[in-house]
């Protein structure tokens, strides 16, 4: 007697399970797709039942025959996974691009008022319903490239109310959106203006005002710093991401972009669960990262963006055996994407990972880095149903065609969301 379930997906030319245990995966094992050609799923309710052959799978489940799908000359894969974004900001920052195409740095650019704390202005200044609206387009759009999971960071309030706003407004989106957000807090995203001389009252606020409040009045999951020369210190940032641990916030942190400044040695000493940017990192750094098992979040698009060649080290720290994930660091000023097949383009042309190397950055690391690795980020019995159909019998197809191959569908916790070029649901179910 098979067993019923509620979708059947076979004769798949390319499953792609990324299946080879839920651990975080440097060097040469992350070369494994765990791919099986012929392939089939068998889904119920919001879990994969079954994964395996077609000839496997359908002498062991059954579906109605308007629920079995069959996708001769597709890849499928798990729904991919962006572990670094701003998504929720307000207004534009397309005139600081052109400032920067007539050779301004973007320092220069902030100091003369542009950058961050033009973002905080436009953030404080919208309305709730501006900020939804434009942040569900922007999440559409991720949806339509196969990104299922993302994480996603307030920073654009820089004080307790606006910070605590911009979370509240991710939990409702988090709600609403077919997409999974888990949110940070990015409260030291820059020292606001009135705090420029006494930038320690600022410190205070986040340790004393900021993160409890979030921890209380949010589903606010991990703690981050911009710790960067110019920005927020390493003891600063130790400060901050130590008062958020002690109220369950996991830390994450932005690190040595622009300059060596001692972040990726702090993201190791206290164990931070990623370091992200890691342009100018040092060798103590990415020996305290290995040692820590931080996983490096890699920002290409941002690179890319800036006009500059100095991409992060990724053979390097691949080498080093620490685990590599991927995301656009969407933000409306030096990585103005949606689209993370465009970064897996760019890493693999630009800091010559491997397509390998890079499904596997958007996946099973990606899921790792934001505690998911049980939830998403592979094609396994017990997982959630979470990912996409693309319309190539060639994975590298998705690199391939620089960020323009889309997905014919894409399944959220076993429903389709995306059906040809159409958002097919717009709600979110939670099946228990």
């Amino acid at each position: 007697m098979r067993e019923r379930v509620d979708i059947l997906l076979r004769e798949i030319a390319a499953l792609v399970t990324m299946d080879q245990g839920a651990v975080p995966r440097a060097g040469g094992e992350a070369q494994a797709l765990g791919r099986i050609d012929d392939g089939a799923i068998a889904i119920r309710g919001d879990r994969i039942a079954g994964v395996g052959s077609t000839d496997e799978i359908c002498r062991r489940y059954e579906a109605t025959p308007d629920r079995v799908i069959s996708l001769p000359g597709s890849t499928v894969l798990p729904g991919f996974i962006d572990p670094h974004t701003h998504v929720l900001f307000a207004g534009s920052r397309d005139h600081e691009f052109s400032m920067r195409l007539e050779g301004r740095s973007y320092m220069e650019i902030a100091a003369m008022g542009g950058g961050i704390l033009s973002s905080v202005k436009a953030f404080r200044d919208a309305s709730d319903d501006k900020i939804l609206s434009q942040t569900r387009a922007r999440l559409d759009q991720m949806l339509s490239h196969g990104v299922t999971t993302i994480e996603a960071k307030s920073g654009y309030g820089l004080d307790s109310r606006h910070e605590i706003r911009a979370l509240k407004l991710l939990d409702i989106l988090d709600e609403e959106h077919p997409i999974d957000i888990l949110t940070t807090l990015l409260g030291a995203h820059d020292i606001p203006p009135d705090y420029r001389d006494r930038r320690e009252s600022y410190v205070r606020e986040i340790v004393d005002e900021m993160i409890p409040a979030a921890a209380s009045q949010t589903r606010v999951r991990f703690c981050d710093v911009f710790c960067e020369k110019g920005v927020f210190t390493p003891q600063e940032a130790r400060t901050i991401l130590e008062t958020g641990r002690r109220h369950g916030l996991t830390p994450r942190l932005h690190a040595d972009e622009f300059a060596p400044s001692g972040a990726s040695e702090l993201a190791g000493e206290i164990r931070a669960v990623s370091a992200d940017h890691l342009m100018e990192a040092s060798d103590e750094g990415l020996a305290a990262l290995k040692r820590a098992g931080t996983i490096a979040i890699l920002l290409p698009a941002t690179t890319f963006s800036m006009g500059s060649r100095r991409y992060a080290p990724a053979g390097k720290i691949s080498s080093l055996g620490i685990p590599i994930a991927l995301a656009t660091d969407c933000n409306p000023g030096s990585s103005m994407t949606t689209n993370l097949p465009l970064v897996l383009t760019l890493a693999v042309l630009e800091m010559k990972m491997s397509v390998a190397e890079a499904l596997t950055a958007v996946t099973v690391n990606a899921a790792h880095s934001l505690g998911l690795a049980g939830e998403v980020g592979r094609l396994a019995p017990g997982l959630l149903a979470d990912l996409q159909v693309l319309p190539a019998s060639n994975p590298a197809a998705i690199v391939y065609h620089l960020g323009g191959l889309a997905p014919s569908r894409v399944m959220k916790r076993g429903r389709w969301v995306i059906e040809g070029t159409r958002l097919a649901s717009a709600g979110k179910t939670r099946n228990t």
